[in-house]
């Protein structure tokens, strides 16, 4: 019994862990740049698709199969999501607002559909499977190899939020609030706002793509589905909640949102019936949906969103 609770637990925090990597990076564009992003799912799965083709064996229906260590299978995640949203940035940041989560949502379709019919290099529908799992080969499967897991998820987690910490409070980070608030001021003090809204989209796609390659090879196994446009949905819903524009808002969104979708998804399986449980799947959306209402009716900014300096009130209000 104990058992099977500690194995949930490092479970559940394994998962949450790797979407606040992911989460991270997307408050980097939000939260601190402004840049509205609906096409992270296909950020994250280019760092897991990396990771999986250059570390899995070598197998005949596909390309790939390199058996590189896990660690630069994590790299090359993080380059090549990276390298995709410097391209991606180039052809779409002079966009705005809506029109610019408009193409970054066609951006990670079309990248969803490459992954289903690529199947020479992705597998197709089938997906990649027997994606290694680090430490597995001396811990095994159970409780031990879970818990080694997340304390390596965690020890990336933290990295990840002193490096994001650095910079957003380094000049670097406060030119990016500055564009943030009023890209013309920023830019007639002489700050190139594209140059560095740029910077901060290829960072965050670097984040997405790490947070895709520590989900592959936890699951060890990834395919299409994985990454549809719900994911995008959990993802923003993950920092509306825990508030944008502070990290640790950020980390704690991911836990709240991952842990309330857990207990609805449990709750709903055990009170629809069978031949529901479709339905109840889309009913599980909709109560995040409503949780993202309640914490914007009662705590609009997040739970530990960005604080609104004193003069800054101020001078909204006249």
């Amino acid at each position: 019994m104990i058992e099977g609770w500690l194995s949930y637990g490092s479970f559940f925090l394994v998962f949450a862990s790797t979407y606040a990597i992911i989460v991270l990076g997307l408050n980097l564009q939000w939260g601190h740049t402004g840049l509205f992003n609906v096409g992270v799912a296909g950020f994250v799965a280019v760092g897991a698709y990396t990771s999986a083709i250059l570390t899995t064996p070598e197998a005949a229906e596909r390309i790939g199969g390199f058996g590189w260590p896990v660690a630069a299978g994590w790299l090359a995640a993080m380059l090549t999501s990276g390298l995709a949203g410097l391209l991606v940035g180039v052809l779409t940041l002079r966009l705005r607002h809506d029109y610019l989560a408009i193409t970054t949502f066609g951006v990670a379709v079309t990248i969803q559909l490459i992954a289903t019919n690529a199947q020479p290099l992705t597998g197709g529908t089938f997906g990649i499977q027997f994606v290694p799992k680090p430490l597995q080969g001396w811990l095994g499967t159970g409780v031990a190899w879970n818990a080694a897991y997340l304390g390596l998820v965690l020890a990336l987690l933290g990295l990840a939020w002193w490096a994001l910490e650095t910079l957003v409070r380094s000049p670097w980070g406060r030119v990016l609030r500055a564009i943030r608030e009023d890209e013309v001021a920023a830019e007639s003090l002489g700050k190139r706002a594209f140059v560095y809204r740029l910077q901060s989209f290829v960072i965050g796609s670097a984040l997405m793509g790490l947070g895709g390659a520590v989900y592959a090879h936890f699951v060890g196994y990834i395919a299409p589905e994985d990454f549809l446009p719900i994911l995008t949905f959990q993802l923003w819903a993950m920092l509306i909640v825990g508030g944008s524009g502070r990290n640790v808002g950020a980390i704690l969104g991911a836990y709240v949102v991952w842990g309330f979708w857990a207990v609805a998804g449990g709750a709903l399986r055990g009170l629809v019936p069978q031949a529901e449980q479709a339905r109840a799947a889309a009913l599980q959306v909709a109560l995040i949906g409503a949780l993202i209402a309640l914490v914007l009716v009662l705590r609009p900014r997040g739970l530990l969103g960005e604080q609104v300096s004193v003069s800054r009130a101020a001078e909204a209000k006249t």
